[in-house]
């Protein structure tokens, strides 16, 4: 799938754009794997070309499926946290972000953002205001780990915007000897209000996809490009 330029998570000139429906074929299979899931992690995507798996579950009490993804990035360590920490260009790579920026800072690591997602056709779009929480790596531990959690009532809501009730990820980030990072997340998204099956169902299938690969290719320019502005922690390559 191809998209267009995280929008026009998911975006990117190599995937579809969430703005279209899904296949007939697309929705009886996610409709036929939902009779199948358990708690128990589903495979659902295996790009060996790219080195991005992805699986989703049913956990118990849960409105939508959990997701996960597994990837091998091309690039360093620093490229990677200085995309994470570049939150006004969200839109350049993740899923459907229309506009992102950053409400405030309150430490090192932890920050306040403001995202708004682009939502499939005739669908009012979505904003949410997140924390992500950033635990850096250490000489004894050099994997990196970022935690998202929806905070819906942190702001008033947006006329015309739907509000997130959960855009919730654990993210892990380790570099390797080979001179690449392996990203290791599991999330949990609730669009909120009313979303018809074929559209949740193309988000859960897409998305985690399409914003690894918006990563990956972010990890290229970064790459390119080497900024010399200090980080607010350190890393280990």
């Amino acid at each position: 799938m191809k998209a267009r330029l995280f929008a026009s998570l998911l975006l990117m000139g190599a995937l579809l754009p969430l703005s279209l429906p899904a296949s007939a074929d697309e929705e009886d299979d996610l409709d036929a794997l939902q009779q199948k899931l358990t708690n128990e992690w589903y495979l659902v995507k295996n790009d060996r070309r790219h080195n991005i798996k992805t699986w989703v579950k049913q956990e118990d009490g849960k409105r939508y499926r959990s997701f996960k993804v597994e990837a091998v990035l091309q690039g360093s360590m620093e490229s990677s946290i200085r995309i994470l920490l570049d939150f006004g260009n969200y839109q350049k790579w993740y899923w459907e972000v229309i506009d992102s920026r950053l409400i405030r800072k309150s430490s090192a690591t932890d920050y306040y953002v403001y995202l708004k997602h682009r939502a499939p056709h005739g669908l009012p779009d979505r904003d949410a205001p997140v924390l992500m929480r950033f635990e850096p790596q250490t000489p004894d531990n050099r994997s990196l780990s970022l935690r998202v959690k929806a905070i819906p009532d942190m702001m008033p809501d947006t006329p015309r915007y739907i509000r997130m009730q959960a855009e919730d990820m654990y993210v892990r980030l380790t570099p390797t000897p080979e001179k690449t990072v392996i990203i290791q997340a599991e999330g949990y998204v609730d669009p909120g209000g009313r979303v018809p099956g074929w559209a949740i169902n193309y988000i859960q299938r897409s998305a985690p996809y399409a914003i690894v690969v918006g990563l990956q290719r972010m990890m290229r320019l970064k790459g390119e490009h080497r900024e010399r502005s200090p980080l607010p922690f350190r890393v280990y390559e």
